[in-house]
């Protein structure tokens, strides 16, 4: 009986440097959350504030493409009447074009707003399907497999 006390206690020993470091540990949690904490809300503000620098030079940028493009047309346009086109026909085919490139714009946008409704993860969120997804079987499905026919006990007998 005496190897086990022996081993009781060299397990117990082995054991106490280890509660030791996980009380060490337990106690310096606080600090090493509230240091990952404190970084990641100063990461926040400066990513805000990239954000909005990005945001007002892209208004900047949209301002100054907007005037880029017009004055291309300008120059297409006066080109097309220095040519000797009659100016209101190289009006006419700058505003085709124009037309021509927002319904393409238009076009675009009316396609990719389906995907604003984020469509794969909705469906993957939902527990059962809404009755806009469920699809009754085509016509042509039940004329060929007809219904089972089931027999009925009580005629029999």
């Amino acid at each position: 009986m005496q190897p086990e006390t022996g081993s009781r206690q060299e397990t117990g020993e082995a054991s106490e440097p280890m509660l030791d470091s996980f009380k060490g540990i337990w106690r310096e949690l606080p600090g090493l959350l509230s240091d990952r904490i404190e970084l990641l809300s100063t990461e926040l503000q400066r990513a805000g504030l990239a954000l909005l620098h990005i945001v007002v030079l892209g208004m900047a940028l949209s301002v100054l493409g907007i005037t880029v493009w017009l004055m291309l047309w300008c120059l297409v346009v006066a080109g097309l009447a220095v040519l000797g086109m009659h100016w209101m026909a190289a009006l006419s085919i700058g505003l085709a074009i124009q037309l021509v490139l927002v319904a393409w714009a238009v076009h675009r946008v009316k396609a990719l707003l389906p995907l604003l409704r984020l469509p794969a993860t909705r469906r993957r969120l939902m527990f059962t399907p809404s009755a806009s997804e469920v699809k009754a079987p085509p016509p042509s499905d039940h004329a060929s497999h007809p219904a089972p026919k089931t027999h009925d006990t009580a005629a029999s007998t």
